[in-house]
């Protein structure tokens, strides 16, 4: 299999905006456009292939028929025939709800899924803007559902200001939100349970408030305040710089101003390939894509090597 491109799947949200277009190229068709699904293979939202001889071929028929070929052989006996991860740029024109997910076993017992750990990419940000992660001091249980109460949940909080490149990694149970004017791009368990706390009294194009989800967020927030959410990372030029390295992705940060090439033939594991600024050609034994900013592209696992060929490009870099 070549290196496969999908079709994007883009989302209107409350608080979405135009960077996915703007920015990223993307073709939306709403001024409310919060999210691109790049990757996914949740129910409803599967993506197709849209280069090559397998455009047009859904990623779920590709791993139904070509599991180990496809994820490898480590990554099937863990998930089966499930991909275990989900891609995203998301866009926030306005402030995201106050909310947090689930970790494995409550996501498993409650809604027969996966939880949701995940890590933002910081792609471009307005002068001022933030994003919420985690609580500010220690917090009881007792102490959180009275801020909910009395309408001061927004003091409890920590705020971050961000800049282009800032990464962080936001563990299950920790409370969290995008902030107005930044555009991130997310690796994330495959899951869409989220547990929404506070959405700033707004309401929908129909007039109505979005659900909250107070009951089951109690037993599934971290009340700790924990510094354990900023990743630092280096910036050497030509070479995988180390990210996150978790149970559920591994991601490295590629900062290429030249010809790259690494030895997969021993990863079990499929790659993806963000492209977060510049543009270049990703090939294999089995062919080649271009990678734009904005754009990801799957190198099946079966692919012994590949090669990157570019005159300045950043990429995230994400194997199981």
């Amino acid at each position: 299999m070549h290196p496969l491109k999908f079709k994007p799947i883009l989302k209107e949200r409350l608080w979405g905006g135009e960077k996915l277009h703007t920015v990223l190229g993307k073709p939306i068709t709403s001024d409310i456009t919060g999210e691109s699904w790049e990757l996914s293979t949740v129910s409803g939202d599967i993506s197709e292939v849209s280069n090559g001889e397998l455009a047009n071929t859904s990623l779920k028929t590709l791993i139904d028929k070509h599991p180990e070929k496809l994820l490898g052989k480590s990554v099937v006996e863990r998930f089966g025939k499930e991909f275990p991860i989900l891609i995203k740029f998301i866009d926030a024109k306005q402030d995201l709800s106050i909310q947090l997910h689930p970790n494995d076993k409550l996501a498993k017992q409650r809604h027969d899924s996966f939880g949701k750990t995940e890590m933002w990419y910081v792609m471009d940000a307005n002068p001022g803007a933030e994003l919420i992660v985690g609580f500010n001091k220690d917090v009881t249980r007792s102490e959180y559902a009275k801020s909910l109460e009395d309408n001061t949940l927004l003091d409890l909080l920590n705020y971050e200001p961000v800049k282009e490149g800032d990464t962080f990694f936001i563990n299950t149970g920790k409370i969290h939100a995008i902030g107005a004017g930044v555009l991130l791009a997310e690796i994330q368990q495959t899951s869409d349970v989220t547990y929404r706390v506070f959405d700033f009294n707004r309401k929908d194009k129909e007039g109505n408030l979005r659900e909250l989800h107070t009951d089951l967020a109690l037993d599934a927030i971290d009340y700790q305040k924990k510094d354990d959410f900023k990743v630092s990372y280096d910036d050497k030029k030509d070479t995988a710089n180390t990210m996150v390295d978790c149970p559920y992705f591994k991601t490295n940060f590629l900062h290429l101003e030249s010809y790259f090439t690494q030895d997969t033939v021993y990863r079990d594991s499929f790659t993806i390939f963000m492209c977060v600024d510049g543009t270049g050609k990703i090939q294999t034994e089995s062919g080649e894509a271009i990678i734009s900013k904005g754009e990801t592209v799957l190198v099946p696992a079966s692919s012994d090597s590949i090669a990157i060929k570019t005159s300045g490009a950043k990429f995230l870099e994400v194997t199981i």
